[in-house]
């Protein structure tokens, strides 16, 4: 999917945005950032969407807030639009679409990754929400979907449980070098998910390289802010720009 940044580089009177502000947005509308809501953005996605869509990489608009745009205001902005690459260097697998999942993936449609979810149960998966950066695959067996992951992919496990954990992580370990592996659940739970991984011939190394249990070490077991320790450990540990 094509993707427009816009950028407030002037203004001269009211601005419902300061100077610098950005939005990155799509044919479907805003995913981030705001050049100032309302009007003035609906028609700041507007103008970008006919750019994407006549394949014009860039452009540069300056608008009469009350005599071009219809608001109040008595200012004029200037905005720039780009066209930019979707694509993020930052690959977050996501297994699992559950009730930490469901936050998790909110949450991390905000940061500047490429997000997979994968999960068996169709009707969990049609919970997650619909972003230009997530994708979502049906798979019974959850394991096979590494393959179809980058190298430099962050594993997530948020599954129903550790029969389900276990293939991933093992998959995952043996046959893969992921940067960051990590999955949910108790010190307890940790230390049969290492038993079990030894048991099947995964190195000592790779097994104590396991982030379990994921997620900094803050908060209750609401899923809402169990998805905020994980993403502090990712922020925390994501690769440098």
């Amino acid at each position: 999917m094509k993707n427009m940044l816009i950028t407030l580089v002037h203004h001269v009177g009211s601005s419902p945005q300061d100077v610098g502000a950005r939005a990155f947005v799509t044919c479907d509308g805003l995913v981030a950032g705001t050049v100032g809501g309302g009007k003035i953005e609906a028609r700041a996605i507007l103008h970008a969407c006919d750019l994407l869509k006549e394949n014009i990489k860039f452009d540069f608009k300056q608008w009469n807030l009350q005599t071009d745009i219809g608001m109040t205001c008595g200012g004029v902005v200037s905005l720039y639009f780009e066209e930019v690459k979707s694509e993020s260097d930052w690959s977050i697998g996501v297994f699992g679409a559950g009730h930490v999942s469901q936050q998790l993936t909110k949450l991390l449609c905000f940061l500047d990754c490429q997000i997979t979810v994968v999960d068996p149960r169709i009707e969990w998966l049609d919970k997650i929400p619909t972003h230009p950066r997530l994708t979502k695959l049906l798979k019974e067996n959850m394991s096979a979907a590494l393959v179809d992951l980058p190298a430099n992919t962050f594993i997530v496990s948020v599954t129903m449980g550790h029969g389900f954990d276990l293939p991933i992580l093992e998959k995952a370990m043996s046959e893969f070098n992921f940067p960051y592996i990590g999955a949910i659940g108790s010190e307890q739970k940790a230390k049969v998910l290492k038993r079990d991984l030894l048991a099947k011939n995964i190195s000592e190394e790779k097994v104590n390289k396991l982030y379990c249990p994921i997620g900094e070490n803050f908060g209750s077991n609401d899923p809402a802010e169990i998805a905020f320790s994980i993403i502090a450990q990712l922020l925390k540990l994501r690769p440098k720009k």
